[in-house]
């Protein structure tokens, strides 16, 4: 399995995971050189999701498909915005739309724990009874404003306590050992390099 699809229009993320899955040696291209058609996110779950998303890439392109569903879980906010971290502010909403509703719901609270969560789902074709699921989470805090000019989505807001910086003020290495997202795929190459034979 060389080739892969990224079910994804995200440009961030398209570049976060080539420069991860280097180690794998797999080219990585994006549903849009298939399909202009995004699949329906209806899942309840981080996994339900990528599972959706990678079964729907892989219908358009014929390989194998890699797809990630990530997002914010905050504490006061009983785990939103969860899965609609994409589309907290509404369904065309901006990283920074999406940021500014944060920090409105969370004005005036103490509480500020949050966790990124990532899934990875991994299909050999569209009905792959055995995909391959792996997770990873990133425990932090929601800062008050925006700090750092790196990264995606809620990068700015976002505080890895240990480092005392946000996930925008990261580099692309700090970041990948740290992150949801390359906590899982780091699961993922290491399920993969233990199984040759499975992909």
């Amino acid at each position: 399995m060389r080739e892969i699809v990224l079910a994804s229009a995200n440009a961030g993320k398209l570049r976060e995971l080539q420069h991860a899955l280097a180690p794998l040696a797999l080219a990585l291209r994006p549903l849009s050189d298939f399909s202009a058609t995004q699949a329906e996110e209806d899942g309840d779950s981080f996994a339900a999701n990528a599972l959706i998303k990678a079964r729907h890439a892989s219908a358009c392109s014929g390989l194998p498909a890699l797809a990630d569903d990530s997002g914010l879980a905050v504490a006061a906010l009983q785990g939103a915005p969860g899965v609609y971290s994409a589309r907290y502010a509404g369904p065309q909403a901006s990283d920074a739309d999406n940021n500014a509703k944060l920090l409105a719901a969370l004005q005036g609270r103490r509480d500020r724990r949050a966790a990124f969560h990532c899934t990875l789902a991994l299909v050999r074709s569209a009905d792959d009874a055995q995909p391959l699921l792996v997770e990873g989470r990133w425990d932090g805090e929601i800062l008050e404003a925006p700090r750092g000019d790196g990264g995606f989505g809620y990068d700015p807001l976002f505080l890895d306590p240990e480092l005392g910086r946000s996930a925008a003020e990261l580099s692309r290495e700090e970041k990948r050992a740290r992150s949801h997202r390359g906590r899982a795929v780091a699961a993922l190459i290491e399920t993969l390099a233990n199984a040759p034979g499975a992909r």
